[in-house]
């Protein structure tokens, strides 16, 4: 369903006109308004009312915040079950935010009961969209054998989806996967690349792994490693 990408240009009144009389994307803009402060007082409970009456009528936008609302206990009584609930009904429509979400839950046994499989089935729906959250997670995944069977090459290649897109928990995996040669050769100037990117991002375990580098690979290879990065981010 259409929604507009500028909130800041709806009118409040007009808004709320047209959400009273059933009008789907204006129920969901009214939640958003209320959600964020925009054109309207910061309300969390009148989001989630806004919320729910457009995900009753299928809008999976409506449907994925209303989740994440009962998720945190943002405007209504904390219930994962009940954000499971409404992940569901988005993720099924393909949305990418209750697809990653949803695999969360799983994962962590939250609102339902914990499962790898399902977790990494809803991870690889939100990776095919281009999650870059998602592409780590299924990569870490893969890596350890928890839903699917163990396997470092496509550890590598959907870390390194998230990695290229900057995602720095995955280029820290990239890097891990580097320096023990799974999925990849052994690489330590590589390895040391991905670390360093990562770490430039502030992920506490790169910054880590990164000064005990430093403290042993020779300067050469700091070097090159370093030459790496800059041509990372020169692309």
């Amino acid at each position: 369903m259409a929604h507009l990408n500028f909130m800041f240009t709806l009118n409040f009144d007009e808004t709320m006109t047209k959400a009273e009389r059933g009008d789907v994307a204006a129920q969901y803009n009214l939640g958003v308004m209320f959600e964020n402060g925009l054109g309207a007082p910061q309300d969390f409970v009148e989001a989630a009312k806004w919320y729910h009456r457009a995900a009753q009528q299928g809008d999976p936008e409506a449907q994925s915040n209303l989740g994440v609302l009962y998720d945190v206990g943002r405007g209504v009584s904390q219930n994962h079950g009940e954000a499971v609930t409404w992940y569901f009904k988005a993720a099924e429509q393909g949305h990418a935010v209750a697809q990653y979400n949803l695999a969360l839950m799983y994962d962590n046994g939250l609102g339902v009961r914990q499962d790898d499989a399902e977790a990494a089935h809803w991870y690889r729906k939100a990776a095919e969209q281009g999650s870059p959250a998602a592409q780590s997670n299924l990569g870490c995944m893969y890596a350890k054998s928890r839903g699917v069977a163990q396997n470092f090459a496509e550890a590598v290649r959907w870390n390194r989806k998230a990695a290229d897109q900057g995602f720095p928990q995955a280029q820290y995996n990239i890097g891990v996967l580097y320096a023990k040669g799974q999925g990849v050769p052994l690489d330590l100037i590589e390895a040391y690349k991905w670390f360093s990117l990562s770490a430039s991002q502030g992920y506490s375990q790169a910054v880590t792994v990164l000064y005990m580098f430093t403290q042993i690979m020779p300067p050469a290879q700091i070097a090159e490693s370093r030459r790496r990065v800059e041509a990372f981010r020169g692309k």
